[in-house]
């Protein structure tokens, strides 16, 4: 397999003033994000000794953001993508301050509040993530997809990283009320970044479908597209079947014996991984064979989960997760590149929806799996099991995606300047 292509300027996304001020709202946003898991968590536990109001709290993240999803595609394709997420980050900053003035009386009275204020933000992250992924199309060329991609994932992967980390010791010194404070300041800084692109109006008229009717042809495109739908399933089958992040907790304790702070260290090590690779395809990016790397990838990552499961050395189950986090860096650009390159502008709100119905369902469907399969084959053989089945996914993929694995992004951004350089 041909290596990637060299790219002449691994700075391109970042010489348009209008990506440097996404890429600084996106990281404002990315470390209120981390702070807020840290802390509410924390704080919930504390108020309720449960266990399950953990799970439940898991579960009110994710299902108001995953049930408005689509609907969020829907209207960022309708309407001004800036105006909904100043709207959307707005209530973000609102909820960071209601949170930390609910905080200050302390009650166990104020955990059903406290819940209520968490599905308003899954509401707003609902409408908001998909006119994010559309929007950033419009601030950058084609030819700059996968740097920005890069660049932002990379910010994200470094929030992943630090932002637990600034979140705990704010919690820590000052308590959860000036945490929630410190949230409220970050998505203030990412709404003023935000507020500072001016507006771009849409490339094509809004559409008069009714919302139902525009799902749907979102979802017909997607799933027509055997290389959009082929790179969404194969994230989707992967992650579901071959992460093992839930389990983490049992590596840590009872397999590594390196208690808490190990555990930490465990969890960090994807993150940096991810963020290594995504610095790397900067300047690096997959423009030949790209479907290749993303099936490659996606073996690589179940390679790596089984190392994971059956070493007993610390030092070698933190490189194989941060290997895990490389590979799915691998994927995660290259998916958001066949995203960007492949839709066009009326439907990039409605596909970015889709694409995050997907992760989304991946990641808690995944969890789940995790846990069911380890009770019943134990957590070592679980961890195998997925890692092969991942393997068995990569492979089918292989097979049944011709398309997929033929698609090179050189040819797609030869496409793409073409299409620009004839007359209109």
């Amino acid at each position: 397999m041909t290596p990637p292509t060299a790219s002449p300027d691994a700075f391109a996304a970042l010489r348009f003033a209008d990506f440097q001020r996404l890429i600084a709202s996106s990281a404002s946003a990315s470390f209120a994000g981390q702070a807020f898991s840290v802390v509410i968590g924390y704080q919930v536990y504390q108020l309720t000794g449960s266990a399950l109001a953990l799970g439940l709290l898991g579960l009110a993240t994710a299902l108001p953001t995953l049930s408005l999803a689509l609907l969020g595609g829907h209207y960022a394709d309708r309407l001004d993508r800036r105006r909904i997420l100043l709207v959307t980050r707005a209530l973000l900053v609102l909820s960071g301050l209601a949170f930390a003035v609910l905080s200050l009386s302390g009650s166990a009275t104020s955990v059903v509040l406290l819940f209520a204020l968490v599905i308003l933000m899954g509401f707003a992250r609902g409408f908001g993530d998909p006119a994010s992924s559309a929007f950033e199309t419009r601030i950058v060329p084609p030819g700059a997809y996968v740097n920005a991609s890069a660049w932002l994932g990379s910010v994200g992967q470094a929030a992943g990283i630090l932002g637990p980390i600034l979140g705990g010791v704010i919690l820590a010194q000052f308590g959860a009320s000036s945490t929630y404070l410190l949230m409220a300041a970050l998505y203030g800084v990412s709404w003023l970044a935000l507020w500072r692109i001016p507006r771009i109006p849409p490339a094509a008229p809004a559409g008069r479908d009714g919302v139902r009717a525009s799902i749907g042809a979102g979802l017909r495109f997607v799933v027509r597209d055997q290389v959009l739908f082929g790179s969404m399933a194969l994230d989707l089958l992967a992650v579901l079947f071959g992460g093992a992040i839930a389990l983490l907790p049992i590596f840590a304790t009872d397999l590594l014996a390196v208690g808490p702070s190990g555990l930490g260290v465990l969890l960090a090590a994807p993150s940096v991984g991810a963020l290594v690779v995504m610095l790397w395809m900067t300047r690096f990016p997959p423009l030949r064979h790209t479907g290749r790397w993303l099936v490659l990838s996606v073996a690589l990552f179940g390679v790596a989960m089984i190392v994971f499961a059956v070493s007993r050395v610390f030092w070698l189950s933190w490189l194989a997760l941060a290997f895990s986090g490389a590979f799915d860096g691998v994927n995660m650009l290259i998916r958001r590149a066949i995203v960007r390159t492949r839709t066009p502008d009326d439907m990039r709100g409605r596909v970015g929806a889709v694409s995050l119905v997907f992760i989304g369902t991946s990641n808690e469907i995944g969890a789940l799996e995790s846990g069911v399969a380890s009770h019943f084959l134990g957590v070592v053989r679980a961890t195998v099991f997925g890692g092969l089945v991942t393997l068995a996914i990569a492979a089918g993929a292989g097979w049944r995606w011709q398309e997929l694995t033929a698609w090179e992004l050189e040819q797609e951004y030869k496409r793409h300047a073409t299409s620009e350089a004839q007359p209109a």
